[in-house]
């Protein structure tokens, strides 16, 4: 029994499409889907159908992908916009038994258990940028690298004024929820975008930063007992340790970014039990 994660599947590209046909049966894990999992709701509803009928619980946070506004089909001219896509989002997820952050945080009770697993949806506020950099100049100082998001165009945030009023409303919501755990259960935090601005490792997009995630976050991993952190966004795989607590980026990816020839199960990342601090 394990619990295994994976991001960044941009079903959008029928090359990940096909790939996750080959999902592999494995009714006695969960699967984590840490964002960016698609666009269109009909893909969305392709991942939540495949995965659920081949894992035992399935777990899933939005990316900024999710959250653009884009035609919901091809057929459609109307897309959802903000907070109503996100939340047209959550009751496909339910339609198919997918767990997401609006429901409880489920408990691992199989090895490397109890932990607490909680899925969350944060988005991002600007704040990771250098000190110079003021948030009115941010979207400015990014582009004369070339580095900004997509999201400037495609990811409204109605009802909220601005993306971080709507990340401030989701972290002080999250925090509540967190803060109402049973201290002594260890947590596993699944966020799409990264918890601290120092596990942001992106050379080829030095200033994306601004897009990846909040400050707020920073010290919740010793907040709230968490034993791991599990994210996607950045599209770099990698594993650090912060405190004593693993921290792991289990993106997909667009098809350049893997090799076709492993699988996609090859890129599952075991999140539980998984490795031991050195």
């Amino acid at each position: 029994m394990r619990l295994l994660a994976i991001s960044d599947l941009h079903l959008a590209s029928a090359v990940n499409r096909d790939a996750l046909a080959t999902l592999p049966f494995c009714p006695q894990d969960w699967l984590i889907l840490a964002g960016d999992i698609a666009e269109r709701f009909d893909h969305l509803r392709l991942a939540f159908a495949t995965a659920a009928a081949r894992f035992g619980r399935v777990l899933w946070v939005p990316g900024n992908h999710e959250l653009w506004s884009v035609p919901e089909d091809e057929t459609t001219s109307q897309a959802r916009r903000g907070q109503s896509r996100y939340l047209a989002q959550i009751e496909l997820a339910r339609q198919y038994g997918v767990l997401t952050p609006e429901d409880e945080y489920p408990l691992w009770d199989g090895p490397g258990g109890p932990c607490r697993i909680a899925p969350l949806f944060l988005l991002y506020d600007y704040s990771f940028r250098p000190d110079a950099v003021s948030r009115d100049g941010v979207v400015a100082w990014a582009a004369e690298l070339r580095n900004v998001c997509a999201d400037e165009m495609l990811l409204d945030p109605a009802p909220y004024s601005s993306r971080e009023a709507w990340c401030e409303q989701r972290c002080r919501h999250t925090h509540d929820r967190l803060a109402a755990l049973d201290p002594a259960i260890p947590t596993v935090l699944v966020n799409h975008f990264p918890l601290r601005d120092d596990l942001i490792h992106i050379p080829r997009a030095p200033r994306f930063t601004p897009w990846c995630g909040t400050k707020i976050t920073a010290d919740w991993h010793r907040r709230f007992n968490a034993k791991v952190v599990v994210s996607g966004h950045l599209h770099v795989r990698r594993t650090d340790w912060r405190d004593g607590t693993r921290f792991e980026e289990v993106s997909l990816g667009h098809p350049r970014q893997w090799n076709q020839d492993l699988g996609l199960a090859h890129y599952l990342r075991e999140i539980l039990p998984g490795p031991i601090c050195d």
